[in-house]
């Protein structure tokens, strides 16, 4: 199974949209708290549409919290437009992938950034006037990009 882990989302139509994206392609959303909005919102619900009550949904109170549940994260692709290496040039992907995203105002907290150093991943900006790119379409990316290079169709 893929993991997508979202660390102290802020948006609560990102983050429905990627829990949409994750039901679509079969992978579990984690949500890392402090979360910027409540469940409940709306909005949530919104962006999910009526797919919500189906997405694979795990709500931890930390990072240390996701580390007791999914032991792996250590090893997961941590996204940050501040990586040097592009996913898109990565070998292939583990039979279950955890992809580890930041908050839509801040990133990832410096200090998963710094203990994860080595597993620091971009996706490509083209483009000197765009600083970065929305939480929800990266999420899309990633996950579809995970999903060609295991072969799934």
């Amino acid at each position: 199974m893929m993991h997508v882990v979202l660390v102290h989302p802020q948006i609560p139509g990102n983050t429905g949209s990627a829990g949409r994206t994750c039901l679509a392609a079969g992978a579990r959303l984690h949500l890392v708290e402090p979360l910027g909005f409540s469940l409940d919102e709306a909005r949530v619900r919104r962006a999910g549409l009526d797919y919500w009550p189906y997405v694979d949904l795990k709500v931890h109170d930390s990072w240390n919290a996701l580390k007791q549940d999914l032991p792996g994260v250590d090893d997961a692709f941590f996204f940050t437009r501040h990586a040097e290496r592009s996913f898109l040039d990565e070998p292939p992907m583990p039979s279950e992938p955890i992809f580890v995203f930041g908050s839509e105002t801040k990133g990832l907290p410096p200090q998963l950034l710094k203990a994860h150093w080595s597993r620091r991943y971009s996706l490509p900006i083209l483009s000197p006037h765009v600083r970065s790119l929305n939480l929800a379409n990266t999420v899309t990316a990633v996950v579809y990009e995970g999903l060609r290079r295991q072969g799934r169709r």
